[in-house]
């Protein structure tokens, strides 16, 4: 029997333009449409393809947060998931903090494989993954766009900067995905009716007895300078002339 964990992390529709708040300390998420993680979701579609090919295949998913993320979690077992934990909490939590409590799940729940997307897209921190396995002392595997198994062993392809890695790692270990692993399935009415009877499992951050306290906070959040207007040009010699103007020299 292979046990999958699949944190996931509810945040603001990709399709969303984002504003921060009246004070400037936070993102407004007031009556915007939200839901999984996109890198989560990718990772989750990879856990159920696992199990439609190997059956004997458990699917774990947790996410950390109020009770108003258990709607991603109900989600994530129309998904395809077994059952689904939520680490109940009103803290905003950074990387380290989520890593760590990760670091208790896995220990209580003893999973053969931890699956999850290689960043959020609402902080883009891309830190978590790699601390829970530095946390459990496990093997670690980031960026993957291709994974095969092996008996105990697993293969991936991984995104770099110069082309595709090859590499594999022993059982158990963290993988984080990236976007061309695959493409997540729609979830049809009938699972959406079935998740509603699976189990969702609620612990309290407080009984992990994890210390998260923080050392690093959001002073300010502000929208990005809008762009300058371009500017057309119809010749070589007029963006040459252009350059120029704006300073750009001949190296």
């Amino acid at each position: 029997m292979l046990k999958i964990l699949v944190p996931i992390k509810k945040v603001v529709d990709y399709n969303v333009q984002v504003r921060p708040t009246a004070d400037n300390k936070e993102v407004d998420i007031q009556n915007v449409k939200m839901g999984i993680n996109p890198f989560d979701e990718i990772a989750l579609e990879e856990a159920v393809r696992i199990k439609e090919a190997k059956k004997e295949v458990i699917i774990v998913t947790v996410t950390v947060g109020n009770k108003s993320v258990e709607d991603v979690l109900r989600s994530s077992l129309a998904f395809g998931a077994d059952h689904s934990i939520l680490i109940l909490t009103e803290l905003d939590l950074n990387p380290l903090q989520v890593a760590k409590t990760l670091h208790q799940v896995v220990i209580d729940e003893s999973p053969d494989l931890v699956l999850m997307g290689k960043q959020a897209i609402d902080d883009d921190c891309n830190q978590t993954g790699q601390m829970l396995a530095g946390l459990a002392g496990w093997p670690q595997a980031t960026f993957i766009s291709k994974l095969e198994f092996n008996g105990d062993n697993v293969s991936f392809a991984r995104e770099v900067d110069d082309g595709i890695e090859n590499t594999e790692a022993r059982l158990p270990c963290v993988v984080t995905v990236d976007l061309r692993l695959n493409e997540p399935r729609y979830i049809s009415l009938p699972n959406i009716i079935k998740a509603k009877k699976k189990q969702i499992k609620t612990i309290d951050l407080t009984d992990l007895k994890i210390n998260v306290a923080r050392k690093t906070f959001i002073s300010e959040v502000t929208e990005p300078e809008p762009r300058e207007k371009g500017e057309l040009v119809k010749t070589v010699d007029q963006l040459i002339s252009h350059l120029k103007k704006s300073g750009v020299k001949n190296q």
